[in-house]
């Protein structure tokens, strides 16, 4: 339990893995405060979170929000692979990462965990797994997206090596209950699910449980290393592999048609374009997650779990309980669903 004299802030607490850190924070006896953009529903998390409305990207918002705090997780950032306005990544994933450490260190912060992701450790060059001291350039970043997530990874990285109190965090490509703004993992499932998934293409994800990235942000928090980077990574699985998963947990069965690499880009430039410049919506392909299938995405997080002592429950527990969690809130059809998967998934691993 952390004493009285102390506030635990949470920057983007209301998001998917945010809310369950908060929610951990919470039942341990943190005082949490929660720092999150105006708009966002709130009314998931606990009564005894405080709440503070500020934007990231205005530093003198931010430096009001962070006074008194003693330690400070930094996750807010635009998750998505695309947004209309390609400069709000830098805005938000870059600046906005930066706002937040150095007016943590500026407030007096004990401890700033800033949460990077697993999208920007990879590189053309890669060939195997990838772990947690891969050294990356950031001529190797996809897209807007990777590459302002790659800047913001590089200050904090910076920041740590210099002496301040910064540690960093690479979560992959968490699944599970609870993802109320709906992450570009969980939209694949939502749209598997409600059978919209036509076709597929070959890649290979690492998958984990949001609620041990959670277990996994607070341990990087009281044990990591200042100016390291902990991988926080689960099970590496083919695509099909977990749409065979989900098959047997809904009944919808895995799509036939493969679309060759390509194809699948030549999709995404065309549904991008129509995003920008006639819908405004989401497109179903991105550029940037096309892009990423050519990539090594097979990531070996042993020695980072290792360290922090943390052991991931099976992913094909945490794709049925995401599962659970869509139908309960009317995000897929309740159909008739199959039994529980066994958790031996060995066939479908990369």
């Amino acid at each position: 339990m952390i004493s009285d004299d102390g506030i635990t802030i949470v920057t983007g607490g209301a998001g998917f893995i945010g809310s369950h850190l908060v929610g951990k924070l919470v039942e341990r006896g943190d005082r949490v405060r929660v720092l999150e953009r105006s708009g966002v529903a709130l009314s998931h998390l606990p009564d005894s979170v405080e709440i503070i409305e500020a934007d990231i990207r205005d530093r003198s918002a931010v430096d009001r929000a962070m006074v008194g705090g003693r330690w400070v997780y930094h996750l807010a950032a635009n998750p998505n692979l695309w947004v209309r306005d390609r400069g709000e990544f830098e805005r938000v994933n870059h600046q906005g990462a930066v706002n937040v450490i150095d007016s943590a260190l500026a407030a007096g912060a004990e401890r700033v965990l800033h949460t990077s992701t697993e999208s920007i450790l990879t590189c053309a060059r890669s060939t195997g797994p990838i772990a947690e001291d891969v050294e990356i350039l950031v001529e190797d970043a996809v897209g807007p997206y990777c590459l302002s997530k790659l800047l913001a990874e590089n200050e904090a990285m910076a920041r740590g090596r210099s002496g301040k109190p910064v540690v960093v965090a690479n979560p992959t490509m968490p699944v599970g209950p609870g993802d109320r703004g709906m992450s570009p993992p969980t939209r694949l499932i939502r749209d598997f699910c409600r059978g919209q998934l036509p076709a597929r293409m070959d890649c290979t994800l690492n998958l984990i449980d949001v609620r041990d990235v959670a277990d996994g942000l607070i341990k990087v928090m009281e044990r990591g290393r200042t100016g390291q980077r902990y991988l926080l990574g689960g099970e590496n699985l083919t695509l099909v592999g977990l749409l065979g998963i989900l098959s047997g947990l809904t009944g919808v069965p895995v799509p036939r048609w493969r679309i060759p690499y390509p194809v699948g880009l030549a999709v995404a430039y065309f549904s991008e374009f129509w995003a920008d410049h006639v819908s405004g919506a989401t497109p179903k392909a991105t550029i940037t997650g096309v892009r990423l299938t050519q990539r090594t995405m097979h990531f070996d997080a042993s020695r980072s779990l290792a360290e922090l002592d943390v052991s991931p429950r099976p992913v094909a527990q945490s794709l049925a309980d995401a599962v659970d969690w869509l139908r309960a809130n009317g995000q897929i059809p309740l159909g008739s669903s199959r039994n529980r998967p066994r958790h031996d998934i060995s066939r479908y691993q990369d």
